[in-house]
């Protein structure tokens, strides 16, 4: 004779089956009806979800959707009818099983604590099989650690580079990735043209962190820009590799119905297509939509925003970025660009050891890089004719790429200068410090930096805030005009303080708060003068002077003649270029 504990756990089981046999054909009625199927409202935002009760513990209640996956809701945050329904179906269920009390030698059935699975786990799960990624889950957050390393061929395409490499990363521990396993619509959703343009917007199902497909500048295209490789992705500035457009490419592992990455607000990123093929009809300005059976999600798109344009569910905003976020390890100070290089080659070793192939011009050269156990980096610069520098770097607080504040576990203190050799030299496309060797026989030099490499705080807000004096010599023959750039790399950005060209080709120096000679160009403020450094920042910062030594005048409209103006206009025009590097540290007093 069957027992009582085995009817209630038939009983319990054909009611759940019952829910899924009444939505196997949607628009059609075949007399099956769940009683526990209802929509459930959010009673802040009006959100609602259709679906059937599971089970309720723990201030929240398990909900089966159309689709067969199961979700947690936080059951304060529903309606008061919502609130009231739970109550009576957990009173229901309770007495069921106290009358069901177990006889001597059988187990009883405790429907409320089986453990479920969230859905976003069937994206990662391909990927913690591979041992690329772990993850875990809370009462709110499903957690993601990865080293941000994926396996496929990295940086090979790019055009426009940075200079950094990739390097793994500290996703791990209290720095992990979390992603919150019940997403809320936001009031008021935020769009990705106008924020988030630092750190992370979603996280790929291997691991690898997705940024906005616009970098810090709030207007250029990392893709069409010619910054990503073939995968979509590059490294930051803590030599953090990212994508910045959807990962496809990872269907062919998970499957094309199954999310490819999940956004920082919760909602999960399909593919090109719907999970069952059909063509994706009527998304948002985010590049997401509502069906039936999946509620709301993104999809990718081969043109702008790629991926999420923005949040639809519940994120918070600090300095440009989601927040909270996982930071990255950064181990050498950020490079500038290096123009007229493209990557051709990447290998690597199990993630100990790489080399990266870059052709610049007619050259071909090597960045070859070492891990120790020690968590330091040894790098081999190869240029064009074979020569090697060599150049340590050991590990140094975490940098700002990406995520909270909170400080990495074994990082030396915060306010501790970071242990290692000076910088390699630049490339001679964007100069470098007073030893690296300029393009052409350019030397630029000046007596506002002392021999310990620092600016004397007159040029600074610290001081009498004027322009310093510059001098350089060893112009090439053919020498038109020459221009001048102060600027810093920050963190985030790259920043430009003082801009003069149209200098005539007989001078070989300006005066300190010369402001007659040449054309003064726009700084980040907007503003055609100088504008000294004034760091707000703790610790010392590098700055950069350099000088252009041009073929002919610069034709810039004005009110528009920035940074960014005379790169590109002068790109043709180079014959000789050197920068000098100095340090500048905001006046304690």
């Amino acid at each position: 004779m069957m027992s009582r504990n085995t009817l209630v756990l038939l009983i319990f089981t054909v009611s759940l089956l019952a829910g899924t046999v009444a939505r196997a054909h949607d628009g059609h009625d075949h007399g099956i009806v769940d009683p526990n199927v209802r929509e459930w409202t959010f009673a802040d935002s009006g959100a609602h979800i259709h679906g059937a009760y599971v089970a309720s513990r723990d201030g929240k209640v398990q909900v089966r959707r159309a689709d067969g996956k199961i979700v947690s809701l936080e059951i304060e945050k529903l309606t008061a009818l919502d609130q009231e329904w739970i109550e009576k179906k957990s009173t229901h269920v309770k007495a069921i099983n106290e009358s069901a009390k177990p006889t001597h030698g059988t187990t009883k059935l405790i429907i409320a604590n089986a453990p479920v699975k969230p859905a976003i786990a069937d994206t990662f799960e391909p990927f913690a099989k591979r041992n690329a990624i772990k993850y875990r889950q809370d009462g709110q957050f499903f957690y993601v650690e990865s080293n941000s390393m994926p396996d496929h061929r990295m940086m090979v395409g790019i055009t426009a580079w940075q200079q950094q490499v990739p390097i793994p990363q500290p996703y791990f521990g209290d720095n992990a990735w979390r992603i919150p396993l019940e997403p809320v619509v936001a009031k008021n959703p935020m769009s990705a043209k106008s924020h988030f343009f630092r750190g992370a917007i979603a996280l790929a199902a291997n691991g690898v962190p997705i940024f906005n497909p616009i970098k810090n500048d709030g207007r250029t295209d990392t893709l069409l820009a010619g910054e990503l490789d073939e995968f979509g992705g590059h490294c930051g500035r803590g030599d953090d590799y990212h994508y910045h457009i959807a990962p496809t490419h990872l269907q062919e592992i998970i499957g094309k119905d199954k999310p490819v990455a999940y956004a920082l607000d919760g909602y999960p990123i399909y593919g090109y297509t719907e999970p069952d093929g059909l063509e994706v009809r009527g998304l948002d300005a985010f590049n997401g939509h509502s069906t039936p059976n999946l509620g709301y999600h993104y999809h990718a798109t081969k043109n702008y925003p790629y991926l999420n344009g923005g949040f639809h569910g519940q994120v918070k905003e600090v300095d440009g970025q989601v927040d909270p976020q996982p930071r990255a390890g950064g181990v050498r100070e950020a490079l500038p660009p290096l123009h007229g290089a493209k990557i051709t080659g990447f290998e690597s070793k199990d993630n100990k050891s790489f080399s990266l192939k870059v052709e610049v011009g007619r050259e071909t050269r090597f960045v070859n890089y070492y891990l120790n156990e020690d968590g330091s980096v040894k790098f081999e610069f190869i240029d064009g004719k074979g020569n090697t520098k060599s150049e340590n770097y050991s590990p140094r607080k975490r940098g700002p790429g990406a995520g909270n504040d909170r400080p990495p576990r074994n990082d030396p203190p915060r306010n501790e200068p970071p242990r290692r050799d000076p910088p390699p030299p630049r490339d001679s496309t964007q100069g470098g410090d007073a030893s690296a060797k300029p393009k052409g026989s350019l030397v630029v030099s000046s007596s506002a930096i002392g021999k310990d490499g620092r600016i004397s705080s007159e040029f600074t807000c610290d001081g009498k805030s004027i322009s310093p004096p510059i001098e350089w010599k060893g112009a090439p023959a053919g020498t038109k005009s020459f221009a001048i750039s102060l600027w810093h790399t920050a963190p985030d950005q790259e920043k430009s303080y003082w801009l003069v060209y149209n200098i005539p080709a007989d001078m070989d120096h300006l005066d300190k708060s010369d402001k007659t000679t040449g054309t003064v160009g726009m700084n980040d403020k907007k503003k055609a003068s100088y504008d000294p450094m004034c760091s707000k920042g703790p610790g010392a910062k590098t700055y950069h002077i350099s000088v252009y030594a041009l073929s002919a005048e610069v034709k810039l409209a004005k009110g528009s003649d920035n940074r960014a103006a005379l790169l590109k206009a002068i790109k043709g025009l180079t014959l000789a270029e050197a920068t000098l590097d100095f340090v500048y540290e905001r006046d304690k007093r």
